[in-house]
Formats: C-alpha cells, structure tokens, sequence
C-alpha cells in the first residue's frame, strides 16, 4: 500500500511536468523559446521556468538555451525566489564564464539582494535594530560594483552606481541604528564607536549630523568633557543649523530621545 501510494503521488506532482512536456513534444527550440518569453512577460514566471527548463533539456546546446539560463533566473526573480534567482545566476556564470551578457548577470545579482532585503531598509527609520550584519546590502553593493570596474561600458552602469548610492545610506543607516540603539541601553562607548563608524565611513550620507550628536553626548555621558566639547565644535563647524546645537548638553536635545523614555 506504502509503494502504491508513492507511485500515486509521484504522478500527481509530475503531472503538470508530463503535461507540458507532452504538449511541447513537437516544438521546435525556437517556438519553445517565445512561448517561454510571452509567459514571463504575462507574469506567468512559474510557467515560463517549466519551459525555459525543457527547452534546456532538449536543446542543451546553442543560445537559447544559454539565455534560458538567465530568463529563468529573472523569472525566480520577478516570483519573489531570491534564493532560487541567486543559484540559477550563480549556474549560468559557473557555466558561462565569458558569456557577453555576464553583465547583465552581475547587475541581476546585484537586483536580487538589493530586493531582498527591501524591509530592512523601509523600517529603518521606525525601528530600532540590535547589532547586525546587513549582509545582503553589502552583497548587493560588491555584485554592482564588480560590474562597474569590470564592465564600465555596460548600459546597466549608470543604474547600478545609483542604487550603490542607496545601499551606501542603508549601511550608514544601519551603523545609526545600533548606535541608538546602545545608547537607549546606555552603552555608551559602544554608541559612541558605532556613531564615529558612520563619520569616517558612511561621511557622505545623511546621517553624520545625528552620528555627531551622539557622540557628542555619549562622551557627556562618559564624563569625557575633551571628546564631547571637540565633537561639539566639529557639528557645530559643518552643520551650523543643526537643531542639535539648540540644547547641545541635555538629552532632550535629540528628537528621537522621547520615544526612549
């Protein structure tokens, strides 16, 4: 009865398979290849894999099934598969390693973590965030920068550097996040050393004035009146307007202090 069900069972999962494989029979690579592009561009991503991967079966050799490789990528992409996209990317520059379009395989690599960490970076500015690695930004940013040294020319270039720009502000982002993070907790060095990564590293992104700001205040905070009185004059030098210099000594200096109280 065990064996029986088995074999039941594996005739209703690869039924849908047998179908689609009985149906294409007689197609020709390049009719398999278009009725796979029109189903992913309907949006029909689960679809248009089952045929990018008989096309590859049948026709393991040539261009299509080559750009098979990528399209199927793509479509686990568009399906919200990262895992799967990341692999199938990762098969195809394995396989193909001086591939024309190994370009666009990088810049779709660089897509995929970009996206997949795309909560992260809409809560970061409402949530605070214990010390973690944001390892799929970092991914992301080397996946676009090997395509910009390797690749100056690619048309993908100039997208990619723009969305560098943005994984460099959630990096930054991120380093402020945990620096509130200790200073709720009142672990105040380690706030203090996170807030000076965001200066010397990320010194090109929006958060510096409130990494300042901390560490100005964490060094009140570690009755440390040198550090806090020089931080205070290097804020006061490149952000003249800060609201921070209203009330440089008092915690309610920093908007985001209410929410700890």
């Amino acid at each position: 009865m065990v064996a029986v069900s088995l074999v039941l069972g594996g005739c209703a999962t690869d039924g849908t398979v047998d179908k689609d494989a009985q149906i294409t029979q007689d197609w020709t690579v390049d009719r398999l290849y278009t009725e796979a592009q029109d189903e992913l561009n309907s949006g029909n991503y689960t679809r248009a894999i089952k045929l990018y991967e008989i096309l590859e079966s049948r026709f393991p050799n040539g261009r299509y099934a080559q750009q098979s490789q990528l399209d199927t990528a793509y479509a686990y992409y568009k399906d919200d598969e990262p895992e799967k996209a990341l692999a199938a990317i990762d098969r195809f520059q394995r396989t193909h390693p001086r591939h024309p379009n190994l370009d666009y395989a990088l810049y779709l690599k660089g897509l995929v973590l970009f996206n997949e960490d795309q909560s992260f970076l809409s809560k970061l500015a409402s949530q605070d965030w214990s010390d973690r690695d944001p390892k799929a930004n970092r991914d992301a940013y080397h996946a676009f920068d090997q395509l910009i040294k390797q690749y100056p020319n690619s048309k993908y270039v100039q997208d990619a550097t723009e969305r560098m720009a943005k994984l460099v502000d959630a990096l930054g982002g991120n380093e402020i996040a945990v620096a509130r993070y200790y200073m709720k907790r009142g672990a105040f060095l380690a706030a203090a050393n996170r807030a000076q990564k965001v200066v010397q590293q990320y010194q090109n992104t929006r958060f510096v004035e409130e990494a300042l700001a901390i560490m100005e205040l964490a060094y009140i905070r570690l009755d440390n009146k040198q550090l806090a009185e020089d931080t205070h004059r290097i804020l006061e030098k490149n952000f003249p307007s800060s609201p921070y210099l209203t009330k440089p000594w008092q915690l309610d200096a920093m908007p985001w202090w209410r929410y700890w109280k």
